[in-house]
């Protein structure tokens, strides 16, 4: 498939004429070629996305509610060709592919609902007869850089809220994903969006450092969201803060998935299974620490070992469980951090077996904090179980990381699970449910290395909107000299 940038809502070559490839994880056949951006295409993507700011942030909620509706339902419409082209593009299964699209559908359908709510208030003055307000008013050019590995979710993620909120876009796709990325920007074209106020750009991976340098030092963007790992978001950090610009970060993430000595272990063991293996486990949220108390252990870990044994694993378009990772790069990690856990004294249980780029759902036993996989982002199917001796200890095998994003706690005792999840360093907790969830209308986000801000809903509108002072006042008022 050959694509091109998206600008002005027409789709063009890069400047040069250069483009580059993205091949199928599975069969390494290309099956994308996408325009090479250079620092040209960059001031013609933000400088088409400054000139619509200007009509777009004065459009009304009305208009800008009815178009975003439209963009959903062309969304909907388009699954089949955005489950093509994520399961070339990225190895991902058929069902996760439908579940991306119904879910940034529903983002769309909720920030078009968030289109009346971008407001503010009034806040009483110590000057007599002033109005004094706070008003959010949009940014300008908002910057939206997305992976891969939800594509459809976490693109439109970036460009949804900013735009309800009468902001401008440029999103940089993912140069694992071009055309999937691509196809969002056809569903805002295609609803009758104006030209310019979402423009698409896609750069080979070799250029990326470049390009991302040029897009957020432009002084027309004035906004940067990001999403993806905790390494390239602390250099997505220092640029914009070098640029004096905000930055909402969502980045990397090591949930733990706590099971307390009174949980329903079936229910355990189903939220495990779901949160350590849907995507083969390429999701912020996935579960990458199973912590479970020794006195219910050993129930636990055969249950779920047999659950994971029984998952099959193999070309997505055989209607497995497990597709394969997004590289073989990726796969073949997974055979180093097993070697690593095993060599200190873990147990493989479940799986351990890798195909090129498709791996199985493996769990490892007996993990401690010498090995790789306990500290370390797996981002695959290889998950860590650590044994706890009660909630203390639980507690604090849950916070020896880095990391912040997403936790479960599982106890039926829930004045007690409610103990633990207040305890636990995350952004998002769910009692005895699993760490991967995701709703349009709630506040997503991490602490401490896994980013700052939040996406969703109203949340979100702080984030995409600057907050102005504004009076009314008497003009002949007293003043001292």
């Amino acid at each position: 498939m050959d694509i091109g940038f998206l600008i002005d809502n027409e789709e063009r070559a890069a400047s040069s004429g250069d483009t580059f490839e993205r091949r199928n994880p599975i069969s390494e056949e290309v099956v994308t070629r996408a325009p090479r951006a250079s620092a040209d295409d960059v001031k013609a993507a933000v400088g088409s996305a400054a000139k619509a700011f200007t009509e777009w942030s004065t459009t009304g909620p009305g208009e800008k509610r009815a178009l975003l509706m439209k963009a959903a339902d062309i969304m909907d419409s388009k699954s089949g060709e955005f489950t093509e082209a994520m399961m070339s593009e990225t190895g991902a299964t058929g069902p996760w592919a439908g579940f991306n699209v119904m879910l940034a559908a529903g983002m769309i359908r909720e920030a078009a609902a968030m289109t009346t709510q971008v407001g503010g208030e009034i806040i009483p003055s110590n000057k007599p007869g002033t109005l004094a307000m706070g008003v959010a008013k949009p940014k300008g050019v908002c910057l939206g850089i997305a992976p891969w590995n939800a594509p459809v979710i976490l693109g439109t993620r970036a460009v949804a809220m900013p735009i309800a909120c009468g902001n401008t876009v440029v999103l940089k796709a993912s140069e694992m994903c071009p055309a999937t990325h691509r196809l969002i920007g056809q569903c805002f074209a295609e609803a009758g969006f104006p030209e310019g106020v979402l423009n698409i750009i896609t750069n080979a991976p070799e250029d990326a450092p470049e390009i991302v340098e040029a897009l957020i030092s432009d002084p027309d963007v004035k906004h940067v969201n990001f999403t993806g790992s905790t390494k390239v978001g602390r250099i997505i950090g220092r640029l914009a803060g070098e640029n004096l610009k905000p930055v909402l970060l969502e980045l990397g993430g090591k949930a733990p998935l706590v099971v307390l000595d009174d949980a329903d272990i079936d229910g355990a063991v189903n939220a495990a299974i779901f949160g350590a293996f849907m995507n083969q486990g390429q999701i912020c949220m996935s579960t990458e620490r199973i912590i479970v108390d020794d006195a219910i252990a050993d129930e636990f870990v055969r249950k779920l070992a047999d659950r994971a044994s029984a998952l099959p694993a193999g070309d997505p378009k055989d209607h497995v469980v497990l597709g394969a990772l997004v590289t073989r790069e990726a796969a073949e990690k997974m055979d180093d951090i097993i070697a690593d856990a095993t060599d200190k004294g873990a147990s493989v249980i479940a799986g351990g077996g890798r195909d090129g780029a498709v791996v199985e759902a493996t769990l490892l036993d007996h993990v401690n904090p010498q090995m790789r996989v306990y500290a370390e982002e797996s981002f695959g199917p290889v998950k860590p179980i650590i044994r706890v001796r009660g909630v203390d200890e639980a507690v604090q095998v849950a916070n020896d990381t880095e990391y912040g994003l997403s936790a479960a706690v599982f106890g039926k005792d829930l004045t007690r699970a409610m103990a633990v999840a207040d305890r636990i360093q995350s952004g998002i907790c769910h009692i005895n449910g699993p760490t991967v969830s995701d709703e349009p209308q709630m506040p997503f986000g991490g602490v401490k290395a896994s980013g700052h801000g939040r996406f969703g809903g109203k949340a979100s509108i702080a984030e995409f909107t600057d907050l102005r002072w504004i009076t009314i006042e008497d003009p002949n008022q007293h003043y001292p000299f």
